[in-house]
């Protein structure tokens, strides 16, 4: 479940990372630490996201939320870029990462089929589409375990 407290940071996040030309793809809150800890994950779309790009968006989104004050006490933020081997979830990360090699693994098995590895096209209401091999595979949402990138490019 979500903290309460990410919707508001993500609307804070994301016109912040817009402006160094950065993306946000997940922000999570683990409160069950001491002091608790906010993860903002980005990516660069115009290139491999590296350790200037978190370093940029650490500062500058620090600035805004002590600005803010929307995180009352003390807290660590980390911003790291997501890796390449991460399971896409929410809309945002099917749309950020379209045209990216994924694995979709589903049970029972698609056309006899638990595995399928292509270029994700997009996700709809009922079906993920991935390119595979200049075919279209549409997979129903129904039968998806797990979607996650591909690090074997």
């Amino acid at each position: 479940m979500t903290h309460p407290l990410v919707p508001p940071i993500t609307d804070l996040a994301i016109p912040v990372a817009e402006q160094l030309g950065l993306e946000v793809v997940d922000i999570v809150f683990h409160t069950n630490q001491r002091p608790p800890v906010l993860r903002v994950d980005i990516r660069n779309p115009q290139q491999d996201t590296g350790l200037d790009d978190c370093e940029r968006m650490s500062r500058a989104l620090e600035a805004a939320l002590d600005a803010t004050e929307i995180i009352p006490d003390a807290y660590v933020l980390e911003v790291s870029s997501p890796g390449i081997s991460r399971q896409l979830v929410t809309d945002r990360e099917f749309t950020s990462f379209k045209g990216f090699p994924v694995i979709v693994s589903t049970s029972p098995p698609h056309e006899g089929q638990q595995e399928w590895i292509g270029q994700l096209i997009r996700r709809d209401e009922t079906k993920i589409y991935i390119n595979q091999k200049g075919r279209v595979i549409e997979i129903p949402r129904s039968q998806i375990t797990k979607v996650q990138l591909n690090e074997c490019r």
